[in-house]
């Protein structure tokens, strides 16, 4: 199995690469920001199971398949582009919400979750980070290959699900702050169209 040296290392890195923001990272302040930090937490928990599908299907050697094939990039790449860009346009299109009445059509934790499942999952550069960058910490001679892969996507799966649970938490006293301005209020819901639709865009211009 995996040796103590090789897990620390392995977790360090992941927490380097967490330190550099990145969709995931952005979605979550953003949703946080929409609905608070419930919203977040469950859109970080959306992501992290999208982590784990990565993992079990990287597990198997299915994200091979996205970095032999240009094809098979594309599809991906442009789905998930198209699927940010939808929440985007569907946010920017919502109607501002008058401070004094009640929210309407807030994100409930539920749609919060189910829609950052897809938008990892089809993240091409997550997957291609599964495949080329686990199987270095990677080595036969310990045991099971399966065995390490899964181990090591866990531990990403579980940290990555404690930094955007921390993110969650730590942007809620900000989001009261800006709650306080009535024009924050109103252009919210294309302030995060904006980031949604900058994302998808960004996502669509990925390399191979």
């Amino acid at each position: 199995m995996i040796d103590t040296a090789t897990l620390a290392t392995f977790v360090a890195v992941v927490f380097g690469l967490f330190l550099i923001p990145g969709p995931a990272v952005l979605l979550v302040l953003s949703r946080t920001a929409q609905g608070g930090r419930a919203i977040g937490i469950c859109t970080g928990a959306g992501i992290a199971t999208g982590d784990l599908i990565h993992t079990l299907v990287a597990a198997v050697g299915l994200s091979a398949i996205l970095m032999t094939s240009s094809l098979a990039f594309g599809i991906v790449k442009l789905c998930g582009a198209a699927y940010l860009i939808y929440l985007g346009i569907r946010a920017a299109l919502e109607k501002p919400s008058d401070p004094s009445a009640p929210a309407v059509r807030r994100v409930t934790a539920g749609r919060a979750f189910w829609q950052a499942i897809p938008a990892e999952v089809l993240n091409p550069k997550t997957a291609l980070f599964f495949l080329a960058f686990m199987p270095q910490f990677v080595h036969a001679e310990r045991g099971q290959v399966f065995g390490q892969f899964l181990v090591l996507g866990l531990v990403f799966v579980a940290m990555s699900l404690t930094y955007t649970t921390l993110l969650a938490l730590a942007i809620r006293p900000i989001g009261r702050v800006i709650g306080h301005f009535g024009w924050v209020q109103r252009w919210k819901g294309k302030l995060i169209g904006a980031i949604f639709i900058t994302l998808g865009v960004r996502v669509a211009f990925q390399r191979q």
